[in-house]
């Protein structure tokens, strides 16, 4: 049996491009930033920003096209597939890996936005910048 699965927690760069293809299917493409901190043998802290592009289809490309936005913070899940394509300026052939994302969660509010109702222990946590300084915990991850 395979498996080819994806999940990140990570920041949206750049607000979704959302297209309409030809046949009328929505599609929308994203890239989430997920960073890594850890410490070095030499015992200094090391920091790697990774860069994720991430494709959607139909109806989650128009739910991405209207609640995310830069900067929000997202859970989302897929599987990696490999696309290539010959350039039409140099005659080289070209390769993506993307996600294709088949569910996601919204983990923030959008900025400007006031905390969802209810309990301030269901309020999610500010949103932050993409420095990378704040530490996913184990309780963060949504499954």
């Amino acid at each position: 049996m395979d498996l080819n699965r994806a999940t990140m927690l990570g920041r949206l760069t750049r607000d979704p491009e959302v297209r309409t293809t030809p046949s009328g299917k929505s599609v929308a493409n994203i890239t989430i930033a997920t960073g890594r901190v850890w410490t070095d043998q030499s015992g200094a802290k090391q920091e790697k920003t990774e860069f994720h592009n991430c494709v959607l289809w139909g109806k989650l490309a128009d739910i991405a096209g209207q609640y995310l936005s830069k900067g929000r913070r997202v859970y989302a899940e897929g599987r990696l597939e490999t696309r290539d394509w010959t350039g039409k300026d140099d005659g080289v052939k070209r390769y993506r890996t993307e996600v294709i994302v088949d569910n996601f969660i919204m983990l923030d509010a959008p900025r400007g936005a006031s905390a969802p109702t209810g309990s301030s222990d269901d309020a999610p946590p500010p949103p932050a910048d993409m420095g990378g300084d704040e530490e996913i915990k184990v309780e963060d991850i949504p499954f």
